[in-house]
Formats: structure tokens, C-alpha cells, sequence
């Protein structure tokens, strides 16, 4: 099997299906990674921006990494970072029409609510770089040094700030808070 580098430089010479087969081997872990930032819906668009910036500067790939992987996350993160700024502001009310009439779903909504916000508090605490490579080791399953890859930073720094982001999550109050057990 053909490691990322040897189809990127494959599609340099021609090959256009190198291109394709590297795009079905990452386009479920990076349209994963683009729902959880922006949902399903948008992601879809944002994918098939970045799949045309990717063939688009994979002259630019250094072919010395055998996988791709890092680079698409570095170049979905532009790609994001550009829909963000170009995005209107979102309705906090989302579509509940497909609802069950029978079926309450409130308690299990608030319950999950409660926990998402204390923890969504607790991650804006963090410095937006520190928040990127957590979400890049703990969501995607990049090494810290594909992380630091992706932020385009050295994987010594990017080890220093997921200590930094771990250490803060442990102590914030939200997730003390979330993670007292309460006694009987």
C-alpha cells in the first residue's frame, strides 16, 4: 500500500486518482473533525473546501511525511477559521420538529445541557491554542507532534500547552463541580 506521500507526489505527475484514494482514506476522520466545530450540515461545505485547497497546495506537501493526515487537520483548520469569519451569526433555536410526540426527551436534554455548558465554560477558558491542540490529540487521535504539525508550531510547544490545557480543565470549577459525586 502506498504511504500519503508517495500518492500526493503520484498526483503531481498526473495521477489524478492518487488524489482520490487520499482523500477516501481521511475524508470521515476530517469531516468528523469539521461536524464537531461547525455541525453536519456545514461541515459537508467546509470538506469540499478543503479538499480543493489540498489538491490545490499539495505542491507545497513536504513529501517527507508519509501521512497526509496532519497537513489536511492544518489545511481544515484555514478552512474553518476562514467559514468562521465569513459566517453569519447562528440561531440559538434548533429544529425540533423531528421530535417524537410521545417520547419526552427533556430530562435527558437538560441533564447533557448542564454538562455541555459547564464543560463548553470551561474549555473557553482555555487559550485558543491550548483548546486546538486538546481538541487535536483528544478528538482526533493526532500525536502531540502531528498536533504541533497541524498549528504549525514544535511538537515541544505543543506539549507544553496540552499539559497547560489539562492542567486548567482539572482545575476549573466547572469540572470540579461536574465531577463531585453528591453523597446520600
Amino acid at each position: 500500500m502506498s504511504s500519503d506521500a508517495e500518492l500526493i507526489g503520484r498526483s503531481l505527475r498526473g495521477d489524478t486518482d492518487a488524489f482520490v484514494e487520499v482523500i477516501s482514506r481521511h475524508e470521515t476522520a476530517l469531516g468528523n473533525y469539521l461536524a464537531r466545530r461547525v455541525g453536519r450540515q456545514a461541515a459537508e461545505d467546509v470538506l469540499g473546501d478543503v479538499w480543493v485547497a489540498a489538491y490545490e497546495s499539495r505542491a507545497n506537501y513536504d513529501l517527507s511525511y508519509p501521512e497526509a493526515r496532519p497537513w489536511l487537520y492544518g489545511v481544515a483548520l484555514n478552512r474553518l477559521r476562514r467559514h468562521w469569519r465569513s459566517a453569519p451569526a447562528e440561531d440559538p433555536a434548533s429544529d425540533l420538529t423531528g421530535v417524537a410526540s410521545d417520547w419526552d426527551p427533556w430530562p435527558a436534554v437538560d441533564a447533557r445541557v448542564d454538562t455541555q455548558a459547564l464543560l463548553s465554560r470551561a474549555l473557553a477558558r482555555l487559550k485558543p491554542e491550548e483548546r486546538e491542540v486538546l481538541g487535536l490529540v483528544a478528538w482526533e487521535d493526532l500525536t502531540v507532534a502531528e498536533a504541533g504539525r497541524v498549528l504549525g508550531i514544535p511538537a515541544g510547544t505543543a506539549r507544553r500547552l496540552l499539559h497547560q490545557a489539562r492542567k486548567a480543565l482539572r482545575e476549573a470549577p466547572e469540572v470540579v463541580a461536574l465531577l463531585q459525586v453528591p453523597t446520600t
